[in-house]
């Protein structure tokens, strides 16, 4: 007589009684861990699955957390990569997140009882980390500031043709300047523009003149443009702002990004307002800063659009302890020593090597990413292994994305925490151990 196979699968409710699948319920949620028990008990039907190997199965298929996102590990050499969530943050940062996730005084005073100015210890910081500017705001990210800045001050921005720009995904930075109800005043050409095209274009109408980094582009050749040192003399008295978006967040010149317009330099040159991501050279969560003129933010504030805009309590935490913490990743990435990424990649690759792997360390090129300095390279230092590792890293326990060049898979160990050395080597050789 043959027994019905589906007698002897487990029960749903056995299954999420046992006690190590009842603390998954507890840490992830019922309706997640009863589909896991559902797959499992199916692979029993089909004979796959052994009924007593059920609990382990189940235990094994279930994610680390609740949500579906994955921590990777960015060996692309790209230190701000669009794609992997850009600047990934600090430690402190991190412990930010988590202490803010709870009951926090964003908005309450605990001397008084009272409601208290939102987000003050973030803007203190960024007031700290930027002495030129006289007051500052935060908005979810840096298309948000320059969309708030549009509405608010309204009418006619004068900006020059070169820098309405395309970005990532298809973003055109004058279509959101015209969703905005914003009328455009496009001077010069793309190529050149004077400091009397932006003066002759000024009107009872115009709003404020509008700089915008080009990021992740250059034109060379015959061209022209007027920087804001050069502009802000020019407006002096005309009552119009000079707004620039600066892009990528760098607080104060960097010594390796001459070109790179940083906050600092840019109010001290003379503009308004300053635009900038938070996620980017700053090195935190995804945010749009803007800093400047007190009369002008405070107008950004009381404007109806910046409550849509403005940020939740875990950001402001995670902006604040990046500017008051230690050196966030992006800028240790930044200035890591060539030789010390050198040692880091010849250690891997002899422990690798050791293993059966064919790996060694090799020269490569890094570059900062998410639009910032887009011609300047990085010299960096990589582990190459086969071509035909880069699929199976990218579906390892702890997805690896790194990048082809030639016959082999690079390494990049400059936008690697030097403390993921170690889950990096674990990871190729979980790959290794597939084929073997």
């Amino acid at each position: 007589m043959t027994t019905d196979p589906r007698r002897a699968v487990p029960r749903t409710d056995a299954v999420l009684a046992e006690p190590q699948v009842a603390a998954a319920v507890a840490r992830l949620g019922r309706d997640l861990v009863k589909a896991a028990v559902q797959a499992a008990q199916q692979r029993v039907r089909g004979g796959e699955l052994a009924p007593d190997d059920v609990v382990p199965a189940v235990l094994a298929g279930l994610p680390g957390t609740a949500g579906s996102l994955h921590p990777v590990l960015n060996a692309t050499g790209v230190l701000v990569h669009t794609n992997l969530g850009r600047a990934p943050l600090s430690a402190a940062a991190v412990e930010a997140v988590a202490a803010a996730s709870g009951t926090t005084d964003v908005e309450l005073d605990l001397r008084t009882g009272r409601r208290g100015p939102r987000g003050e210890g973030a803007l203190s910081a960024l007031l700290a980390a930027v002495p030129a500017a006289e007051a500052a705001l935060v908005v979810n990210n840096c298309a948000a500031a320059l969309a708030l800045v549009a509405t608010a001050l309204g009418g006619e921005l004068v900006i020059a043709r070169g820098e309405l720009v395309e970005i990532g995904d298809g973003f055109r930075i004058p279509d959101l300047l015209v969703s905005s109800g914003a009328r455009l005043r496009e001077v010069g050409t793309t190529n050149r523009v004077s400091l009397a095209d932006y003066t002759d274009a000024l009107g009872p109408d115009t709003g404020a003149v509008l700089k915008v980094h080009p990021s992740n582009f250059v034109v060379r050749g015959f061209t022209r443009s007027a920087d804001v040192a050069e502009l802000a003399p020019a407006l002096a008295g005309t009552g119009v702002p000079l707004v620039a978006d600066v892009g990528s967040g760098l607080l104060r010149p960097h010594p390796l990004l001459p070109d790179e317009p940083d906050l600092q330099t840019t109010l001290a040159a003379g503009a308004d307002l300053v635009l900038s991501s938070g996620d980017k050279l700053l090195g935190g969560p995804q945010a749009g800063i803007v800093l400047g003129r007190a009369d002008l933010v405070q107008r950004l504030r009381r404007h109806p659009l910046y409550r849509a805009l403005r940020v939740d309590k875990t950001t402001l935490a995670a902006l604040e302890a990046t500017l008051r913490g230690p050196v966030p990743p992006v800028r240790r990435m930044l200035d890591a020593d060539l030789g010390g990424l050198q040692a880091r990649a010849d250690a891997l690759a002899e422990v690798l090597r050791a293993a059966g792997v064919a790996a060694t360390a090799v020269p490569a090129t890094a570059r900062v990413g998410g639009g910032g300095a887009p011609e300047f390279e990085l010299p960096s230092a990589a582990v190459a292994v086969p071509l035909a590792f880069a699929e199976p890293l990218r579906a390892a326990s702890t997805p690896v994305v790194g990048y082809a060049a030639g016959d082999r898979t690079l390494l990049d160990l400059r936008s690697l925490a030097p403390e993921d050395d170690e889950r990096l080597a674990a990871m190729v050789l979980e790959v290794a151990r597939r084929w073997t």
